[in-house]
């Protein structure tokens, strides 16, 4: 199966808080496509990837607030061309990624 569907239901039977990062757009390039998702629990556990490591930090603080505040967001990040090869990435691109508290 799913590796972050299983630990969310791992977190679910725990009694664990968690939010869900989706990647619903990518424009031009990005490290991982459409449908890519990584969550995160109460506790600070992370499973899956929403970028393959460039945004994760910025996603994960808006999972924990997600957690928090119930409250779903859109984001955006974007790199330029010149900037993505310094972060190790090939191309710059923008990829929209929707947070999420998952609800039991």
């Amino acid at each position: 199966m799913n590796p972050v569907v299983d630990k969310v239901a791992n977190w679910r039977e725990e009694g664990k808080q968690a939010a869900l990062a989706t990647v619903v757009k990518v424009e031009r390039s990005g490290p991982l496509g459409p449908g890519t998702s990584m969550a995160v629990s109460e506790g600070g556990e992370v499973v899956g990837s929403v970028s393959g490591g460039c945004v994760e930090p910025a996603v994960f603080e808006e999972a924990m607030q997600a957690i928090e505040t119930g409250e779903p967001r859109l984001l955006t990040y974007g790199i330029s061309d010149d900037e993505a090869f310094g972060v190790g990435l090939t191309c710059g691109g923008i990829i929209h990624i929707f947070v999420e508290k998952v609800e039991w």
